[in-house]
């Protein structure tokens, strides 16, 4: 079993930055694949940013590559996700995960365990 805790999540204007973290407990973290999704109030959950173990390739969607970085600290079981330019669209519930795998990580069905998420909202 893992365990995780999403933390950092607010209330941002536009253009801002927020840094959320996901503390991680119970099996070896480094071995996990750690993702990022989000889901805004009517809407399904969408990928974020996933950073796969081992190499530590990352992988963004469209909508915020180039604005948001996924990083792990192995050593403090943690993965972050750093937000910056934010817009009043990436507002919304966003979920840490972690998944055994290393293929298919846009897809929220490869992931097997979830955090409780953090809210983050952008003011225009």
């Amino acid at each position: 079993q893992v365990q995780l805790v999403e933390s950092g999540g607010g209330l941002v204007q536009a253009g801002g930055s927020l840094r959320l973290s996901c503390l991680a407990s119970g099996r070896t973290f480094s071995s996990y694949t750690m993702g990022w999704f989000r889901q805004a109030p009517g809407k399904e959950r969408e990928f974020v940013a996933a950073i796969r173990w081992g190499d530590g390739n990352t992988d963004y969607a469209d909508s915020v590559k180039g604005r948001f970085t996924i990083s792990r600290d192995n050593a403090k079981n943690t993965v972050y996700l750093q937000m910056n330019s934010l817009k009043p669209d990436d507002t919304g519930v966003y979920y840490c995960a972690a998944s055994g795998t290393l293929v298919q990580l846009r897809i929220s069905g490869r992931y097997d365990y979830w955090g409780q998420g953090t809210q983050v909202t952008v003011s225009s």
